[in-house]
């Protein structure tokens, strides 16, 4: 089986964000950034993770997802922000994620953030790829 294009993926990655946060579709495109533009909650990412295993049949574990391993390194945070070589780890493991607001105030909070809709289709682009 052909694994699916971006497109594809972009369609249902939308329907789950659509589904999950009760947001218009015109709202969800790849530069939406999660908690900014679609105003999801930190509860609200168990919901979304649910639906896009489902869509995609596969397994997602908190850990790829999101980048505790950075954000839980003492070398990368000094009172609850991500110093320079914190952000660059971060940058290095989130791809295509929007950076520029939280770089002013890099809390680790509000990691959430970053994570645009471009962020999960390009995750759940190489995770499909990798399964082959």
């Amino acid at each position: 089986m052909a694994a699916p294009s971006r497109e594809e993926i972009f369609g249902k990655v939308r329907q789950a964000l659509v589904d999950a946060l009760s947001v218009d579709p015109e709202d969800v495109s790849e530069s939406a950034t999660l908690t900014g533009d679609l105003q999801a909650e930190s509860i609200d990412i168990l919901d979304i993770v649910f639906r896009l295993e489902k869509a995609f049949s596969i397994k997602i574990s908190q850990e790829e997802l999101t980048p505790r391993d950075v954000i839980s390194n003492p070398d990368y945070v000094v009172n609850r922000k991500l110093n320079a070589a914190g952000l660059a780890a971060l940058r290095q493991r989130v791809e295509r994620a929007e950076f520029s607001k939280f770089e002013k105030d890099p809390d680790i909070d509000k990691i959430l953030d970053v994570f645009t809709v471009g962020t999960i289709v390009n995750f759940i682009e190489s995770k499909l790829k990798a399964q082959g």
